[in-house]
């Protein structure tokens, strides 16, 4: 447990403007609050605030929020006292003594076990058994230089050479087995994962080892594996080279879908390519990504598969404002190929070359059609005039209106109505959507689905009571002896109401910051979006009452409403009106 001195210091220390402006680019200022892309959810218009007199973030689209120290969380997917210690770095303060976290300690020792894991794999490359890997690192051109960059090492073909050197360094075949080096074998005991492959570690930006990724040396299945999903290693929100990647100078990242392509572009001088690890984009890895730049090239596979990741990725991007370019090549199949190949200035030309996320979308919907027939024609006229009427500028749409007409070999005039016609639908469907959110039912619930209300009108009232305790604790004697947790109706309402009340009682402070450790990250977004409703509290204790009042009446409702399960099982069991 950290101090509420020290917590308060590390706040004031890290004002949350500054904190959220390094991972989201906010705009003027509306109001009181500050106004973004929101960093955890997809979305094209800012619904993501800031509040410098609060101190606290929340967003109307996800219903995400909290304190800078829960931003910290949610961003970097740290636990409590790691944001904390984030915080403390960041504002030169040093962090004071405190109980030893146990989640905290359990991922420690996992970053240690891999890390101690990555330099004995190290080793082994340079080793008399590791020759067959070294000569496939000859062979795929990669320098001793930059094999030691990214810290390639060799997995021996061997059941417990890995299992035996981590043993006596200390390390349980527990702690081993939780980090995916070693899984259990179908006779007992355990077996190295990975086997005479050469291993990549995967370093997150923070420079600790969370996984790895091996490619097997000559003939065998799979060809890449990865570290299972682990404590510290999580496939879909890391990417292979992002930690030497976001320290380029480049304006833009560069996507592959191979760790070699990731090596042989570094080597060339491209050291802004990352990798996925052997799965399509995700959105938390797009998200990862613009938080470092806002302009990506994608260098897929130049195959049907590649294409189709590329479209997919293309739509991830696009709802994160980041902009796209997409690169083609022929005669090669992969980044790595066309630099051996072409070598490096080719490349660069390449990328100078390369086409709009529009272009390549265009072109893929013009190879699905014969534009020679009639039939055809009018099917590549609608799926192209759809896409284009999704662009939200208008010259954006009439240029590309132009682009269809002339492939197509008909007026352009005819091609913009149809545009406009699609375009209208699109706002017309997207109104109708925006009013089913904004039903006064559904604006009554929280954002996260887990945390329903079964009673919205008693759950208005005891959000009320949570918003007044939190702005004027003195009303806490006003609640006490009118008021238990079990009158809640929600059961994370009364949780707050709970934490709340024995802070008020104890003496200690109530705000975001001090909260973080006590509450989940889904119990603080509920909080805050409970703050950002308007109350009066110059008639706090009326209110208080007419809060208390709702729940009471609503407590007597329930009571001497009739027990609908009760009576369907008394019709059943008498055999009238009821029939199974």
């Amino acid at each position: 447990m950290f101090s509420e001195s020290f917590l308060t210091e590390l706040a004031e220390r890290n004002d949350i403007v500054d904190v959220v402006s390094e991972y989201v680019s906010l705009g003027k200022r509306s109001g009181a609050n500050y106004f973004g892309l929101c960093p955890f959810h997809n979305e094209k218009t800012p619904s993501f605030s800031v509040s410098p007199d609060k101190q606290i973030y929340y967003c109307f689209g996800c219903g995400k929020g909290g304190g800078v120290i829960n931003f910290m969380m949610e961003i970097e997917q740290l636990s409590f006292p790691e944001a904390v210690d984030r915080l403390a770095k960041r504002a030169g303060i040093p962090v004071p003594e405190q109980e030893d976290d146990a989640q905290s300690r359990h991922r420690a020792r996992l970053y240690e076990v891999n890390k101690a894991a990555a330099r004995y794999f190290y080793e082994q490359l340079y080793a008399p058994g590791g020759a067959g890997a070294r000569e496939y690192v000859r062979t795929r051109r990669i320098s001793r230089k930059t094999a030691t960059s990214f810290g390639l090492g060799y997995a021996p073909d061997s059941f417990d050479a890995l299992l035996t050197a981590l043993r006596e360094k200390g390390f349980t075949d527990r702690e081993m087995s939780e980090a995916d080096l070693i899984r259990p074998g179908s006779r007992g005991g355990f077996y190295s994962t990975f086997r005479n492959r050469l291993v990549f570690p995967v370093i997150d930006v923070r420079g600790n080892v969370t996984g790895f990724s091996g490619r097997i040396i000559g003939d065998g299945e799979p060809k890449y594996l990865n570290t299972k999903d682990t404590p510290v290693f999580t496939k879909g929100r890391l990417l292979f080279g992002l930690n030497l990647a976001r320290k380029s100078k480049s304006d833009y990242m560069i996507l592959v879908e191979g760790n070699v392509d990731v090596v042989s572009l570094h080597q060339a001088g491209f050291d802004s390519a990352v990798a996925s690890l052997g799965t399509s984009l995700t959105k938390e890895q797009a998200q990862l990504l613009s938080r470092y730049k806002k302009e990506v090239v994608l260098a897929y596979d130049n195959d049907g598969a590649g294409a189709k990741a590329a479209q997919r990725a293309i739509d991830i991007f696009e709802k994160l404002d980041v902009k796209v370019k997409v690169l083609r090549w022929e005669g090669v199949k992969d980044p790595d190929e066309y630099i051996k190949t072409k070598g490096a200035d080719a490349f660069r030309d390449l990328i100078d070359r390369s086409e709009s996320q529009i272009d390549f979308r265009l072109m893929n919907i013009e190879r699905k059609y014969d534009l020679s027939s009639p039939e055809q024609k009018v099917d590549f006229l609608r799926e192209a005039t759809k896409l284009i009427a999704s662009f939200p500028g208008s010259v954006e749409r009439q240029v590309y209106s132009v682009r269809v007409a002339e492939l197509a070999g008909i007026p352009p005039a005819a091609v913009s109505k149809e545009v406009e016609t699609q375009r209208r639908r699109l706002l017309s469907g997207a109104r109708r959507e925006a009013e089913r959110q904004n039903r006064p039912a559904a604006v009554a619930q929280p954002s996260d689905r887990a945390l329903r209300y079964d009673n919205p009108t008693s759950a208005s009232a005891e959000e009320g009571i949570i918003r007044l305790l939190y702005l004027d604790p003195a009303l806490a004697s006003e609640v006490e002896s009118s008021l238990r947790q079990e009158d809640f109706t929600s059961e994370p309402l009364g949780h707050l109401f709970s934490v709340l009340l024995e802070r008020i009682r104890n003496h200690q402070a109530i705000n975001t910051t001090v909260l973080s450790e006590a509450l989940s990250g889904p119990e603080m977004s509920l909080l805050v979006s409970i703050l950002n409703k308007p109350e009066n509290l110059s008639i706090a204790k009326t209110t208080l009452q007419d809060y208390i009042k709702t729940i009471r009446e609503q407590q007597e409702r329930k009571d001497t409403s009739p027990d609908l399960r009760s009576l369907a099982d008394q019709l059943k069991n008498s055999g009238k009106g009821y029939r199974s």
